[in-house]
């Protein structure tokens, strides 16, 4: 038989393979941006919640605490983000002012910054504390009023110094004269110590008037104490004064202690 005769055989039919399947990654990853995006979107609105609620909570206690009108306009400001110093118990940074606060019979512009603050009252004392007094001329002048021999009308601030107004009793005769005075802190007391004298038109030293006059300058030449410890909490201490340009500015220090002791809270003294 030759090979021309030979049956075929027919070759086998190519078995199909089917496609290997993709892994569907997409929806996974979409999935994941939506829960972190979720988790963003809610720290978020957390972060907000607490800062609301911290502020408006210190907002409440001062205007409590001060007797303040409800429509006091207080400023609140802290490190953010605030959550989790609050999960902490403890604020790295907390700022509070407000103008037109009542000190006594005056008022002042107030400003206090604390660090490493606790938020609950076992939480211990503030980490540190300082706060500014801005007493603007007029409230300089009532100061200045209850002061001995000193006129509290007609002050003016010009740094460095407060010029006011007194009279030398002379004999029968009370010789006015204006003195510009350098304030200073000294033993928690704002004290004005005369720099410079003027005598009509006439400028002249301490040393000059003594000079004209002799003791009769006793009364005159002399440091004025203010005494502004009644005005404030007995856990602030004053501790440096100076003269800006329409104020009176004093820096004084907070005890730590003033957040949980009753006795710092309540009003200083003046002896």
């Amino acid at each position: 038989m030759s090979g021309a005769t030979q049956p075929t055989v027919p070759l086998p039919e190519a078995i199909p393979v089917s496609p290997k399947r993709r892994r569907r990654a997409l929806p996974w990853i979409i999935a994941l941006v939506v829960v972190v995006g979720l988790a963003i979107a809610a720290w978020f609105v957390a972060e907000s919640i607490t800062r609301s609620i911290l502020t408006n909570t210190v907002r409440e206690q001062i205007i409590t605490r001060l007797a303040l009108p409800e429509d006091q306009q207080i400023d609140v400001g802290f490190d953010e983000p605030v959550l989790p110093q609050v999960i902490g118990g403890r604020l790295d940074r907390l700022d509070v002012s407000s103008d037109g606060i009542p000190l006594g019979d005056v008022l002042a512009d107030v400003s206090v910054r604390a660090t490493d603050v606790p938020i609950r009252a076992d939480g211990g004392d503030i980490g540190s504390a300082e706060a500014t007094v801005v007493f603007a001329e007029d409230q300089l002048e009532t100061l200045l009023s209850q002061v001995s021999g000193v006129s509290g009308a007609g002050v003016e601030l010009d740094p460095p110094n407060v010029t006011v107004q007194v009279e030398m009793p002379l004999f029968a005769l009370s010789v006015p004269l204006g003195l510009d005075l350098t304030p200073s802190a000294v033993d928690g007391d704002i004290v004005l110590t005369p720099a410079a004298v003027r005598l009509g038109g006439a400028e002249l030293t301490g040393d000059d008037l003594r000079q004209r006059f002799g003791s009769a300058t006793d009364g005159v030449l002399r440091d004025y104490p203010i005494c502004i410890r009644d005005r404030l909490p007995a856990g602030l201490t004053l501790r440096e004064v100076r003269v800006e340009r329409g104020a009176l500015v004093a820096e004084v220090d907070v005890d730590g202690a003033i957040i949980r002791d009753p006795a710092l809270q309540a009003d200083g003294t003046c002896a």
